[in-house]
């Protein structure tokens, strides 16, 4: 049996189109290196702003014209031969929750457009705001709060805002940091993950 990968979705497989809404509303042209702080709305809207900035972007697909990261369609492609991979994603917006709905059929859609059934069929996609009830063998997410102690490896997707993230603090969490550029992160999580220690078929049950 292979064992199984919860796999995060946003700053990990793509950049949604959240920076561009904030550039096509301020009339900006911020990168996402601009930031450090996972919260980009935070940062870059001016408080008197943010009802106007949500009630516009509360109008536009976000996961229309994703930005895929570098390597990553081909390294899910590779990692799905020895690994049953679950996108593992939430999709609330925390400040227009009763609308989130069309957040989970953008999601999908987004996810079923670039990833080929054989590769991860949609029976996998699993859209939760509760990631601490999942379990699997590995956990590939941005966000050092989403990774659930209980997996045994446990890997820190690199990217604008976590690059300050201490190494002791990883260690003493157990937790595989995959370098620190989201341009070469996947390259970094093959290496992890294609170790034979850690793609040999269980002959027992998985997650």
């Amino acid at each position: 049996m292979k064992k199984k990968i919860l796999l995060d979705i946003d700053e990990v497989f793509c950049f949604l189109g959240y920076l561009e809404l904030v550039n096509e509303f301020l009339n900006t042209n911020y990168k996402i290196d601009d930031f450090d702080d996972y919260y980009i709305d935070e940062v870059a809207i001016p408080e008197d702003k943010k009802e106007e900035f949500y009630k516009f972007a509360s109008t536009k697909d976000q996961y229309a014209n994703p930005v895929i990261l570098p390597g990553a369609i081909n390294a899910i492609s590779i990692l799905s031969k020895y690994y049953d991979i679950y996108p593992c994603s939430d999709c609330r917006n925390p400040f227009d929750l009763k609308n989130s709905g069309r957040i989970f059929k953008s999601k999908f859609e987004m996810l079923y457009r670039f990833i080929p059934e054989d590769v991860i069929p949609v029976k996998n996609y699993i859209f939760t705001g509760a990631k601490n009830i999942c379990v699997g063998d590995v956990q590939i997410d941005d966000l050092v709060s989403n990774l659930n102690p209980n997996i045994k490896v446990k890997i820190l997707f690199p990217s604008y805002h976590n690059k300050k993230v201490s190494d002791e603090k990883l260690k003493k969490l157990g937790i595989i940091r995959a370098g620190y550029d989201y341009h070469t992160g996947w390259q970094e999580v093959l290496n992890i993950l294609l170790k034979p220690e850690l793609t040999k078929i269980n002959k027992g049950k998985s997650y």
